[in-house]
């Protein structure tokens, strides 16, 4: 039976960078609607199951509440059977959970941070990201129903694996030799001593920059790298950025939230290749993955970030839509009323 997973995260879009920044709050309401529209699209391409993560604001039931009638799709819903405990270990539960069951997407809604904690319970389980965070550069802004259509499509077969899918990268945090979380887009070592606020808005903190990807159109700590260098999401590439003081001959302008244009001096960049590891020069310290405060590194630790080619695989949803249709699974014959 083809099935797919959808974990929305009801926290994303309202961190503290509504009050240090300009970010705008992304309603769960609008949420609850975006997924309705996900879930016909899944029904149009012929998706027989959808589970849904349980979560405190109740997205499973509101969506299905709004969709009465002729608009009710076919679809078997259930509700992952798991504790709800409002943290981000309800998403990599949930996600490891949908994996054991079977899925052969997980739909997500939320920003880099959600989809960091998705990536680590879903392995190989392809994901779908939705962008309704604040630091928004690995999920896409796509519109509901074109992400249920392209999900669909994949979990039915319509389209195949190598022509619907990208291999991502991701950077592993390793203190003491061992490896001991993961993130997506960046990792910051921060001069803080406790990871308090968990968001990154204050650049006189930030002492080095690791990254996956940049672009100058991100908005976040990638937009610093892109200010240098463009890396691309399929370039096998990052970037190491040492931030140096005000005095740094190179100053980078860059968008590191929602209006919030800032200078980032830039002591010393270089371009890293897959497998090679930076070693964290501040100690004790902070290190924030993907935007959000995650890991205390103590007196005598030592903390090491390596680039990895072998992060999670992601809906190319242009490619898969264009693939499609040039198989025809668009097209309705008129006289039986079925697909050619």
């Amino acid at each position: 039976m083809s099935s797919v997973g959808i974990i929305a995260n009801p926290a994303s879009g309202k961190d503290i960078r509504r009050l240090v920044a300009y970010a705008t709050v992304f309603d769960n309401n609008e949420k609850v609607n975006l997924i309705r529209r996900v879930l016909l699209g899944l029904h149009a391409v012929g998706v027989q199951r959808v589970h849904f993560m349980p979560d405190y604001f109740g997205f499973c039931h509101r969506v299905m509440d709004g969709l009465a009638g002729q608009h009710r799709p076919a679809l078997e819903i259930s509700l992952l059977d798991m504790p709800v405990e409002a943290s981000q270990l309800d998403s990599r539960r949930a996600a490891a959970l949908m994996t054991g069951a079977g899925v052969r997407c997980i739909i997500t809604l939320g920003g880099d941070g959600t989809n960091r904690v998705v990536a680590r319970g879903a392995g190989e389980v392809p994901l779908l990201p939705i962008s309704t965070g604040t630091n928004n550069v690995f999920p896409v802004l796509v519109e509901g129903t074109i992400a249920g259509l392209a999900a669909g499509l994949l979990v039915t077969g319509a389209v195949r694996p190598e022509q619907a899918l990208v291999r991502t990268k991701k950077l592993v945090i390793y203190i003491n030799g061992r490896p001991v979380d993961s993130a997506l887009i960046d990792a910051v070592v921060l001069s803080d001593r406790f990871i308090g606020s968990r968001a990154v808005w204050e650049v006189d903190k930030i002492k080095q920059i690791v990254v996956t990807r940049g672009a100058t159109t991100n908005i976040g700590i990638a937009s610093v790298a892109g200010g240098i260098r463009h890396i691309g999401m399929k370039e096998p590439l990052g970037m190491h950025i040492v931030v140096g003081g005000d005095n740094t001959p190179l100053q980078v302008k860059a968008a590191i939230g929602p209006g919030l244009i800032r200078r980032v001096p830039v002591a010393r960049h270089e371009l890293l290749s897959p497998g090679q590891r930076v070693t964290v020069l501040e100690n004790p310290c902070v290190i924030a993955l993907d935007g959000e405060r995650e890991i205390q590194v103590n007196r005598g630790d030592r903390a090491e970030v390596e680039l990895s080619p072998a992060g999670p695989l992601v809906v190319d949803i242009n490619r898969t839509m264009s693939t499609a249709a040039a198989g025809g699974a668009f097209k309705i014959n008129t006289i039986d009323g079925v697909s050619d």
